[in-house]
């Protein structure tokens, strides 16, 4: 009978391929780079107004008040530059926990001149578990300079130090939910279930949208007077995200949560309009699956249709005539 100390382990240090790890690097610091990159103009603005409407959260208590425009302007520009090198796996050990850190302060930085985006802490801590990870071992300039160096292939095997930051980050994402269920039964208790909070909700967001003038979705309007739907959904809610630990027990159920989630995005976007685009993407939950896999599927698709192609320009065996008498 396996010890509770071997069964700790074997939760949280199970064996796992470099590259799964490198998948996710590539995944999440290529997200990083569209949506700050898209947001440049927009975080320069930010930075330029009233200095009395900063008020500093996380780590943008260093230093405390607002910096000047072209200072920021400089971090931003580094933290674009360390995004590209964590995507791209150069000098990892260096440019992963900085662009981490960059991220984490800059995004603290943003929030602190208006509402905070809860949204955004997901794909932070994932950066953050990552770039301090060993996920440059694979798929990366760090490992093709290895390579030529020692004239020989890295070696692929799995191992605990590539499953470790996988499964934190999964540890990670559930929690994200569960404190997101947990708030909910402090607001409103059990009654969330009863599907006359969430109806008043979307009928909120859709006044707000309509005031604003950028008009509620039709299906707001068509669902509101279902409360029977409002009841399914605010109860399956509560489910989905009480119960997300349970989805770090098995593999499998862990990918059924992931995938019951994202639809419950999916319906935000289209009763609310509302895009959290990092979950909306999936990649906040591609670290249940073994997604390595899905490109091993894909080189292996041209090389099937070469074949197949290649079998059928080939000539006909003829016998000659000698065969044939």
């Amino acid at each position: 009978m396996k010890s509770w100390r071997q069964r700790l382990e074997e939760f949280w240090f199970a064996a796992a391929p470099p590259e799964r790890l490198a998948m996710l690097r590539i995944a999440v610091g290529a997200f990083a780079l569209y949506y700050i990159g898209a947001r440049y103009d927009m975080l320069m603005k930010i930075a330029g107004t009233d200095a009395s409407l900063f008020d500093p959260v996380g780590l943008a208590v260093f230093p405390g008040r607002p910096l000047a425009v072209g200072l920021f302007q400089a971090i931003l520009i580094a933290t674009l530059l360390a995004n590209g090198a964590f995507v791209l796996g150069w000098r990892f050990r260096i440019t992963g926990p900085l662009f981490g850190l960059l991220l984490m302060w800059l995004l603290c930085y943003r929030n602190s001149w208006s509402m905070i985006f809860h949204s955004d802490n997901a794909m932070v801590m994932h950066a953050m578990i990552l770039g301090l990870s060993r996920a440059g071992d694979a798929w990366s300039l760090d490992a093709m300079r290895r390579r030529t160096t020692a004239s020989t292939e890295m070696s692929s095997e799995a191992g605990w130090q590539y499953g470790w930051p996988i499964r934190l980050i999964c540890a990670v994402t559930t929690a994200t939910y569960f404190l997101s269920g947990v708030a909910k039964l402090a607001a409103q208790g059990l009654g969330w279930a009863s599907g006359e909070a969430l109806r008043a909700q979307v009928a909120v967001d859709s006044l707000r949208k309509e005031l604003l003038g950028e008009g509620a979705p039709a299906l707001a309007y068509a669902l509101y007077d279902e409360i029977w739907l409002f009841a399914i959904l605010g109860a399956g809610t509560l489910v989905f995200e009480l119960g997300a630990p349970l989805a770090l027990l098995h593999k499998r159920s862990g990918r059924i949560w992931a995938a019951q989630v994202w639809l419950m995005h999916v319906g935000i976007f289209f009763v609310m309009g509302i895009s959290f685009r990092y979950q909306l993407t999936g990649l906040i939950f591609l670290s249940f699956f073994d997604a390595e896999r899905w490109v091993a599927w894909a080189a292996e698709r041209p090389r099937i249709a070469r074949l197949f192609a290649s079998r059928k320009t080939k000539s006909p065996i003829r016998s000659t005539p000698a065969e044939a008498a």
